[in-house]
């Protein structure tokens, strides 16, 4: 059998949606759940920069006020003498304050770069600013936690295209936008009857295989979709519906260890207020229906929730009532297992800056060692390559 170029578009099409090797091509038969009281990570990420200057706010410090003197945020919500909440988070407020939500600021990296596309290729690789690697920190952790998965799902992504963090070298991530949508179109009959028919002589034998792969993860992740349908009523932004969809799985028993989202776009050079109070409300409200969700069916206290974005804002804000490319920014926690609760540590110095940059305190691999080793139970040293320690806040 033949295929042309109109034939192999429309297969790129749909493998593009697992982006998975060979070896994955398994039968989906066996359904081999997590184990009770497995701990659940999520990564939500704050794409194109968040301002976390504006996110949490340093309510005592002149110099804030004074280099913002048009967008800093004065009516914040108070969590300790020192900070605030931007208003727009209110739920955070209240998470914080029943101890279920901790925050570290000033995360970053040495020698920090202002590209979005570098410094998220950093972020997701777990790399060194001047180390360029081809896979991912969750992408890794699969690798050495692939004796776990007989299914592929361990690590999903809510989107269409499978980011640099959940690729490995031998195992990748599954990523997709909507279970129905994506199991419908793997149920076509022009795909199915391509993948009977491919013979393993092909050019494209690969392809092939990878399209075998994706109807059947498709099949499997739509019906741990619908088997526990949540009644939880959330918030029809997209952000909304992503929530939606992964707590419907986590009710499930899919064997979905790590689950990522995104969020966006943080790129606030022009009307930074306006655009940031938008998606902070939508962040908000999403948020909210999810932890609700979480906690009626008592699931809360082994999900973590994490959020990152790959660079902060400058602390001056510039002629557009916006802010442009800056170094590091804060990370939420938020969970019902926080070993320990609130603000982790130091607000930023905002008498010690480089070139009007914040200069950074905590190494974001650090966070993603602590999250490997105390969450995940996995080995932080074949994972990232990292042996400084970690901490103690889970």
């Amino acid at each position: 059998m033949l295929i042309k170029r109109r034939e192999f578009l429309k297969i790129s099409s749909l493998a593009s949606a697992s982006l998975l090797v060979p070896n994955f091509l398994k039968s989906m038969a066996l359904d081999n759940a997590l184990e009770p009281n497995r701990k659940i990570l999520i990564v939500l990420q704050f794409t194109g920069g968040n301002d976390g200057l504006n996110t949490i706010i340093p309510v005592k410090n002149d110099i804030y006020f004074r280099e913002r003197s048009s967008i800093a945020i004065k009516d914040p919500l108070q969590l300790d003498d020192e900070t605030g909440i931007n208003p727009a988070l209110s739920y955070f407020k209240e998470l914080f304050d029943s101890g279920e939500l901790s925050v570290m600021n000033n995360v970053g990296y040495p020698n920090p770069d202002k590209s979005h596309f570098r410094s998220m290729d950093i972020w997701h690789s777990a790399s060194k600013s001047d180390e360029y690697l081809e896979t991912g920190w969750i992408g890794r952790f699969l690798d050495e936690e692939c004796y776990r998965c007989d299914h592929p799902t361990q690590a999903l992504e809510v989107d269409d295209m499978l980011s640099l963090a959940l690729k490995g070298e031998n195992n990748k991530a599954f990523a997709f936008k909507d279970p129905k949508r994506l199991y419908q179109t793997s149920q076509e009959k022009y795909f199915k009857s391509l993948y009977d028919h491919h013979h393993d002589d092909e050019t494209v034998s690969y392809l092939y295989q990878t399209l075998g792969s994706t109807i059947n993860n498709a099949g499997y992740i739509f019906e741990k979709s619908r088997s526990k349908k949540t009644t939880q009523a959330y918030p029809d932004s997209q952000l909304g519906k992503d929530f939606k969809t992964v707590a419907s799985l986590i009710k499930s028993d899919i064997n979905t260890q790590v689950y990522y989202l995104s969020v966006g776009s943080f790129d606030t050079h022009v009307n930074q207020n306006d655009r940031q109070k938008k998606l902070f409300s939508d962040i908000n409200e999403a948020v909210k229906s999810f932890v609700e969700d979480m906690k009626s069916t008592a699931l809360f206290n082994n999900i973590l929730l994490i959020t990152f974005s790959e660079f902060g804002r400058r602390v001056a804000q510039n002629a557009s009532n916006g802010t442009d490319h800056g170094t590091a920014n804060q990370m939420f926690f938020i969970s019902g297992g926080l070993k320990k609760k609130g603000i982790l540590n130091a607000l930023p110095d905002l008498q010690n800056l480089n070139e009007g940059d914040l200069i950074y305190s905590e190494d974001f691999r650090k966070v993603y060692a602590t999250i490997l080793k105390n969450w995940l139970q996995a080995d932080t040293s074949k994972v990232l390559g990292w042996k400084n320690g970690v901490y103690d806040f889970i």
